[in-house]
């Protein structure tokens, strides 16, 4: 399908974008064009508000980005995206972030690019999020985006792949200059021996990864393999994600800093090899949750050091309620003290409620206020 969508498109230049549109073309004040600056933008202020759904401070915001010199253009735009199912709601929050949204040429730019991405197999429903994230597509001409999404389709296969790439929330996959950044990385990773899956994988989910400059990407595929992962394995891509969103001053911190709790370097090695995404989580994390589990709990750091994966949770959605329901429990003799308290934090929360709430609420119906945060949790029944 791409192909003969690439084939038509790069010849955009003639295409046309059929439009239905009825609607009465109104235009801004004649003396528009010779008012006082500060005239204008209260016209356009008032455009805004009037008839467009922004709140007065959104308006004010954004006429200070955007010329309206006729509101013919700017509400073709409107009757665009609204034939697109987008609600008053999603205008308003798009244009709102987005001003300049309002003056593109509805015809010959954001309508054709529109029925691009619907081609590829985007539904209506999706395009509100789509063009907050992919604001830029304005400007960027419908040749270089259809040349990046066939690059893509060569790497994920499919144009179902290829919309989740999208998906993620970055522009720059779309944006970024193909033949600098994307493709040479690829190169590094394939000559690296990592796996076309894993490196699917790394495109589909954390494509900023692969944004960056070459010299650079390939720095951070040293610094990885330096640490000791495995470019056969997918924790390799996901270590890449990680290193390439942390700066390397808050990584020696937050190595440094799991020293100082009481890892050693082999502890700190083997966690970062078993969870990456430790190096995400912020210092103030790291340091609360291991000081409930040493102080509070009696676990010693290396017992922690074997379930990095704790570092993930949610402090107080998870740990604490699923700590507080255990200890109540282990209080009243229903379970045994010996069971691995890690292992229960980490437990699925199907399997946990079954194994630790709903087995007990009979028996010990304080179970349910304590897994609901209504029992204070005190430190440890050692």
């Amino acid at each position: 399908m791409l192909r003969s969508i690439s084939s038509s498109l790069l010849g955009y230049k003639t295409i046309r974008f059929k439009t239905n549109y009825s609607l009465s073309i109104h235009t801004l004040p004649s003396s528009h064009s010779t008012a006082k600056p500060k005239d204008r933008q209260s016209l356009i202020v008032s455009y805004l508000t009037n008839s467009r759904g922004l709140s007065l401070e959104s308006a004010i915001s954004a006429s200070k980005s955007v010329k309206i010199r006729s509101t013919r253009n700017a509400d073709m735009v409107l009757k665009l995206l609204r034939s697109h199912g987008f609600t008053q709601s999603d205008i308003a929050r798009l244009i709102s972030k987005h001003p300049r949204f309002i003056s593109c040429r509805a015809d010959t730019n954001l309508g054709p690019k529109i029925e691009f991405f619907l081609s590829l197999g985007f539904i209506r429903p999706d395009l509100p999020k789509f063009l907050l994230s992919h604001w830029n597509i304005r400007r960027r001409s419908l040749k270089q985006m259809v040349s990046a999404v066939s690059f893509l389709k060569s790497v994920l296969r499919t144009d179902e792949n290829v919309v989740l790439a999208f998906k993620q929330g970055t522009n720059n996959l779309l944006f970024c200059d193909i033949h600098k950044t994307l493709r040479p990385n690829i190169s590094t990773l394939l000559a690296n021996r990592v796996p076309k899956p894993h490196i699917e994988r790394l495109v589909m989910a954390w494509p900023k990864s692969l944004t960056f400059n070459a010299g650079l990407f390939k720095k951070i595929i040293d610094e990885v393999k330096g640490m000791g992962f495995d470019p056969r394995k997918q924790s390799f891509v996901l270590a890449i994600h990680c290193i390439s969103w942390v700066s390397k001053s808050k990584r020696e911190r937050k190595l440094k800093l799991l020293r100082s709790l009481g890892w050693s370097e082999t502890e700190v090695r083997s966690a970062l090899s078993v969870q990456p995404m430790l190096l995400l989580c912020s210092e103030e994390k790291i340091r609360t949750i291991m000081h409930f589990l040493v102080n509070k709990v009696g676990l010693a750091p290396s017992d922690v050091a074997i379930y990095p994966n704790v570092f993930l949770l949610s402090f107080e959605r998870r740990i604490i309620p699923r700590y507080s329901v255990f200890n109540l429990l282990v209080s009243k003799g229903l379970v045994k003290q010996s069971l691995s308290v890690l292992s229960m934090l980490i437990k699925p929360k199907a399997a946990f409620e079954e194994k630790f709430v709903i087995c007990w609420k009979e028996d010990c119906p304080e179970v349910i206020k304590a897994y609901g945060g209504e029992i204070e949790f005190q430190g440890s029944v050692n």
